[in-house]
């Protein structure tokens, strides 16, 4: 403790290093050092009325950052500063003397004003550094889950970063990206509100959330489907409809399309799974894919078809094209076709997702036959045909002119 007034006044500061610790034990042994000048600015307030300086409200707003960087809770700092002010009234010398009220009146309208300011400036400074460490903390998460994503970094390092954030880079991951409809909303919210329903639902703190590029990332382990299902569709499934629900509960955003990549072991099975979701979140998108959850595992046909993309072309065209001549153009053909396949090959339950009549569908699939030369009843054809369909919707045709191969 410095002297002061409070020093002068009251003889011997060891009274008030006694008043100091056993504020630190009724706050649960949050460091002394934290009260700084605080106790000889309150002594010296009963004694003399002075109120604090600038200088000195700015020094316990530095020790309110001091608190926050020391990980002390805002809590904890305000129960040592009130306790110090309740310990220091009760032994202060001069009250003890006095029997004059006017006189302890008017210290404790001083030793008051002085605990007003200290304890606002002290939540002040402290509230200052946590939105530093905030900032700085997503800086860092920004940075760390840009080089897992990309998958080319030092691994000895990533493994020393990854570990304040308790992610355990030996274990199998897969990564989740949520597009919101418009533009990302307020990301400290979507952010908190996805890690808290993780961690509460899935039990597993080994999961990064942060922002990329406009989508919100999700890094989680893959093991946390069921023992008893396959992590790719189960776990993907229970990570993707957590996300979802959660983010459409905020007020921004909806509606929300998550994409999530398949599991793989290691830092580059990591790279490799967002570059997975980030494919199917596209593919989604071109394919007018409306589902709210989109695996990876489930466009893999996609990938496939399109990986050779002159021979699409020339499937679609050589398959496809013959339905222009049609009334009305290809589009009502395709679409029947489409929902034909989606049923199953049963031409009552496509016609109620097209809201037409069974007569109606019928007669597209006869008309079909007839422009392709493809039977959409037969196994053979049905396939070369849903091939074709496939590689339409893929390549936006007939919306767009097919690529020149």
């Amino acid at each position: 403790m410095s002297s002061g007034g409070g020093h002068q006044a009251a003889g011997d500061d060891d009274w008030l290093t006694a008043v100091a610790e056993t504020a630190s034990r009724d706050a649960g042994g949050v460091p002394v050092e934290l009260l700084g000048d605080y106790l000889p600015l309150l002594a010296d307030a009963a004694v003399s009325g002075r109120r604090p300086r600038r200088s000195e409200l700015e020094a316990v707003g530095l020790l309110g950052r001091h608190a926050a960087e020391q990980g002390v809770s805002a809590g904890k700092a305000v129960q040592l500063y009130l306790s110090a002010a309740r310990g220091l009234w009760q032994q202060l010398p001069l009250l003890v003397r006095s029997s004059d009220s006017e006189v302890v009146r008017a210290a404790a309208e001083a030793v008051l004003y002085v605990v007003d300011d200290a304890v606002a400036t002290l939540a002040e400074g402290y509230a200052a550094a946590r939105r530093d460490l905030v900032r700085r903390e997503e800086t860092l998460r920004r940075e760390l889950i840009d080089d897992l994503l990309r998958g080319d970094s030092d691994l000895g390092g990533l493994v020393q970063r990854a570990e304040p954030f308790g992610l355990d880079l030996t274990r199998v991951h897969q990564v989740a990206l949520a597009a919101p409809s418009r533009r990302l909303p307020d990301t400290d919210a979507a952010i908190s509100a996805l890690e808290a329903v993780i961690f509460d639902r899935l039990g597993d703190r080994d999961v990064l959330v942060a922002t990329k590029e406009g989508l919100l990332v999700v890094l989680a382990p893959a093991d946390l489907a069921p023992a008893d299902q396959p992590a790719a569709s189960a776990g993907a499934t229970q990570l993707g409809q957590l996300m979802h629900a959660e983010l459409s509960r905020l007020p921004r955003g909806r509606p929300w399309q998550v994409a999530i990549g398949r599991p793989h072991p290691g830092l580059y099975g990591i790279a490799r799974s967002y570059e997975e979701a980030r494919e199917a979140l596209t593919m989604a998108r071109r394919l007018r894919v409306h589902r709210d959850v989109v695996g990876a595992h489930n466009l893999l046909v996609y990938r496939v078809l399109l990986r050779d993309q002159p021979a699409m072309v020339d499937l679609v065209q050589a398959v496809l094209q013959p339905l222009t001549r049609a009334r009305g153009g290809a589009e009502p053909l395709l679409a029947t076709l489409a929902a034909y396949f989606d049923s199953g090959g049963v031409a009552t339950a496509a016609a109620r997702q097209l809201h037409v009549s069974v007569r109606t569908m019928t007669y597209r699939l006869s008309r079909i036959k007839t422009l392709t030369g493809y039977d959409p009843a037969d196994p053979t054809d049905r396939f070369t045909l849903q091939a074709a369909t496939l590689g339409a919707k893929a390549l936006d045709w007939p919306q767009q002119p097919l690529p020149t191969v």
